[in-house]
């Protein structure tokens, strides 16, 4: 990708050093500091189902502070969570603590796993991205993810041009993902915040 030399790293989403300076302000309107109730029900649901079954694997692109990565983690996933943020790595060490999951800081788009994933976790990834990357985004999850697994979270539905967060339209999102996945489920999000609130869907796509 071409520079943009009128602006500094600090201002350009797609580099690192715009999160880190985010997270290290403490300008993370994005973090409710819980974990979204579409989940909370989603996993509760998975763990009831596999109670007996050895634990699968789960990833977490875009982790920020990682309250989910903590949630799955007890409801016995093995959990991978990764961002590209320095910043965003320490925030998510301090909400883990001692976990027992894989805590990375890596970019997304190399990531290359020892085996694939059951899960894939999307919130607020997707729309952190410059639109410019999204060309990559559903192949990649299709890569990541094993013939039956599921990308399941939200997604951020709006025509506003300016970001992040980078609002999609329904055509295109299904654009992204319908060459590899399926759409199992969808819901409203009765518990959005800020820019959010209103214009978000819990979605679960299946990996064909």
């Amino acid at each position: 990708m071409a520079a943009a030399p009128d602006k500094p790293d600090h201002q350009r989403p797609e580099l690192p050093d715009f999160w880190d300076k985010r997270f290290r302000d403490g300008t993370t309107p994005w973090d409710a500091g819980r974990v979204p109730a579409a989940l909370q029900a989603f996993a509760a649901a998975e763990a009831a189902r596999d109670a007996a079954g050895e634990a699968r694997r789960a990833l977490i692109p875009g982790c920020g502070s990682a309250y989910e990565a903590a949630l799955l983690g007890r409801l016995g996933w093995a959990v991978t969570a990764l961002d590209f943020s320095a910043a965003a790595v320490e925030a998510a060490r301090r909400t883990l603590g001692g976990w027992g999951g894989t805590l990375l800081q890596a970019d997304f788009f190399v990531h290359r796993p020892d085996a694939p994933y059951a899960l894939v976790y999307e919130r607020a990834f997707l729309c952190a991205l410059p639109r410019q990357l999204w060309p990559g985004y559903g192949e990649r999850m299709a890569e990541l993810l094993e013939a039956g697994g599921r990308l399941a979270g939200f997604y951020f539905f709006s025509e506003e041009p300016k970001g992040p967060p980078f609002g999609i339209s329904r055509a295109a999102l299904d654009a992204l993902l319908q060459p590899w996945f399926d759409l199992e489920a969808e819901a409203e999000v009765a518990d959005s915040m800020g820019p959010f609130t209103g214009r978000e869907r819990w979605m679960v796509w299946r990996r064909r």
